[in-house]
């Protein structure tokens, strides 16, 4: 059976790892894939996914989207650990390095009672490596060391250790350096504010504390700080002041789990995240913080042909603000809390049908120190879906799933501006999809639609409200097939994405989403020899008008609707991978993005309004021109 093919069959065989609901524009990014076009930044990891962009630029301003929804409608973990919280509306709020990274999953849209409280939007869900996916058959110990230039502009380092500690545990640490100058864009202008500099830690202990049971405990600090923009996802011009701004993360993680019969596979995950921002800015030195805690349980039991999964989990939060030191006496600060019980079950109805559904339960509450609002809710969600195998190759799958979200922690930057509006309403939204798949021999296809609408959706608008309807409605074509040493890959994804029926733009609705035209890529990948493979990927983003300021017209800030021009752009990106060595002890990685130099902002940066009066300074970063990459990686 072809490789294809197998991967495919093996996923769809393993109830364990298969979501109905939601399943039709899922996605999985391997570390191999990473490795390839030596990912940097979020923005390179999903580079070639269309259902799913980055915006923003430069790393700690980049935003992640998915079918045009902004990573806060998002349940984002790591390692099973929920990023939640924003310290400042102009930078991004989800930090990773890929480096790290095992697998990336994607979740789009509302799916399953196991995906969290809050993804209203879809989720992503990052793993961490651990010793055994580094350490080779035999091996006791290990290292890893890795260097890595970029021509536009910059440079990275790491170094990873790793071995077993003892029989049945095993460890692994590693340190990731990037140092990076002001890029240039496709016309060769410096971007200025880009430069960085970024630090990351970790730490992971992983074991099995009997044969049926396993423990692991990870540590990560993830530091970035550089001479940025008064509004870090804003365009900078010369002669522009530039503030220093540092931001760090830090986050423990403890999984357990213990596989002791069919009714008894337990799974737990505890966490404890902080997030620091400090800007030396316009009003002086300005600092925020966000701390979450919390735990999720869930046990997977067998019966027949049910597989039920059933749970429960907390999540405690709080948001401070600040000057120079912020600490919990801050008299500015939001605290939350979410708690939520779930269960889902898959029943494998006949050898073809495979029914899923479920049902979760969360209750939100909140409360504002500095004006003494609250919020309190609680509602349940259901979802349903099925998948049925129509023949050996084709394969119908639906679903419909509900979800929804309560008024959680707020902007640290804006918490002394914006009470909550007395009469708030929870979020609500409804999912539904449709997919026909077929996997035949070495082709796979896929064709999906979609269409999702979030009722009651809170903005800040001087007060937290409900503001109406943000619907996202689209669909998307995917295509793979392999032919002995040639793999390719063809999708394609439109968005409509609205809100009260007007386009929504990442300037205006800064937290919710943002328009982007039509998405098409292609890949081709080739292994030359056993030791070289190389490869080419396409980008094609369609160009699109989007109508802009409805609320400023409401607000009698502009006489008129605007119009701004999102202009289309293509990329062109290579690889080539060659490990010389018989043992495969060093690989050295070659990569050229945006290959003919394009000049282009990416649709899910803000929009350029610099041709309407009185909108001047809004427009978002230029990405970065031709960018040759080399690196060269050694395991001993």
């Amino acid at each position: 059976m072809p490789a294809l093919a197998a991967e495919k069959k093996a996923a769809r065989d393993n109830l364990e790892t298969m979501v109905v609901v939601g399943v039709a524009t899922d996605t999985e990014i391997t570390p191999e894939q990473l490795e390839k076009q030596q990912a940097n930044d979020l923005a390179d990891i999903f580079r070639h996914i269309p259902s799913v962009s980055v915006g923003g630029s430069l790393g700690i301003a980049q935003k992640v989207y998915i079918r045009g929804m902004e990573d806060t409608l998002l349940n984002v973990t790591v390692d099973g650990a929920p990023q939640t919280g924003t310290l400042f509306h102009h930078i991004g709020r989800v930090s990773i390095e890929p480096e790290l990274l095992d697998t990336v999953e994607v979740q789009s849209g509302a799916g399953e009672a196991t995906s969290g409280p809050g993804a209203i939007g879809g989720a992503i869900r990052f793993k961490t490596k651990d010793a055994n996916d580094l350490l080779r058959s035999g091996e006791q110990f290990g290292a890893r060391l890795k260097g890595g230039y970029f021509s536009n502009d910059g440079t990275k380092g790491s170094a990873s250790v790793y071995g077993k500690l003892g029989a049945n545990w095993g460890v692994i640490g590693s340190f990731v350096q990037v140092e990076r100058n002001n890029m240039k864009d496709g016309a060769g202008n410096e971007i200025l504010a880009t430069a960085a500099d970024q630090n990351l830690a970790f730490v992971k202990v992983s074991g099995d504390i009997t044969e049926n049971q396993k423990l692991t405990v990870s540590y990560e600090q993830r530091e970035e700080s550089g001479e940025l923009g008064r509004r870090p996802n804003w365009f900078v011009l010369e002669g522009d002041t530039l503030y220093p701004m540092d931001a760090e993360r830090e986050t423990l993680v403890a999984n357990y789990s213990a596989s002791l019969n069919d009714a008894v596979n337990l799974e737990i995950t505890a966490y404890d995240t902080n997030s620091d921002m400090v800007q030396d800015g316009p009003w002086g030195l300005y600092g925020g913080n966000t701390a979450s805690i919390g735990f999720d349980i869930r046990n997977t039991s067998s019966f027949g042909q049910h597989t039920l999964t059933y749970g429960i989990e907390r999540r405690n939060q709080k948001v401070v603000a600040g000057g120079r030191e912020v600490d919990s006496t801050s008299s500015i600060s939001e605290t939350g809390r979410v708690q939520g019980a779930y269960i889902q079950d898959h029943w494998q109805v006949t050898e073809p049908l495979l029914l899923s559904f479920g049902v979760r339960y969360d209750a939100y509450e909140l409360t504002q120190n500095n004006f003494d609002g609250e919020f309190s809710s609680d509602d349940v969600s259901p979802n349903v879906g099925f998948s049925y195998a129509l023949s050996d190759t084709w394969t119908l799958s639906a679903g419909h799933a509900q979800a929804v979200r309560g008024k959680e922690v707020g902007d640290s930057f804006t918490l002394e501006s914006a009470d909550i509006d007395p009469a708030l309403k929870a979020e609500s939204v409804d999912n539904n999809e449709l997919a026909l798949e077929y996997i035949g021999g070495s082709l796979a296809v896929k064709a999906a639609v979609y269409q999702s609408t979030i009722d009651d959706v809170i903005y800040d608008e001087d007060l937290f409200e409900n503001i109406g309807k943000l619907e996202s409605d689209g669909f998307e074509l995917s295509a793979a097939y392999s032919y002995e040493s040639w793999y390719l890959t063809a999708a394609y994804s439109h968005n409509d994405s609205t809100l009260n029926g007007n386009d929504i733009e990442g300037y205006e609705h800064n937290g919710l989403g943002n328009t982007r035209g039509d998405t098409l890529t292609l890949a081709v990948d080739y292994a030359l020899t056993d030791r070289l493979d190389l490869g080419w990927n396409l980008t094609q983003v369609q160009g699109i008008d989007v109508e802009v300021l409805h609320r400023s017209v409401e607000l009698g800030w502009i006489d008129s609707v605007q119009t701004i021009d999102k202009s289309g752009y293509q990329l062109h990106d290579i690889y080539l991978r060659w490990q010389p060595l018989q043992d495969e002890s060093l690989a050295v990685n070659f990569a050229v993005q945006n290959l003919f130099d394009e000049h282009y902002r990416d649709h899910s940066s803000v929009g350029d309004y610099s041709d309407i009066p009185g909108w001047g300074i809004v427009s978002g970063v230029y990405e970065a021109g031709r960018d040759v990459r080399l690196s060269v990686d050694y395991r001993f």
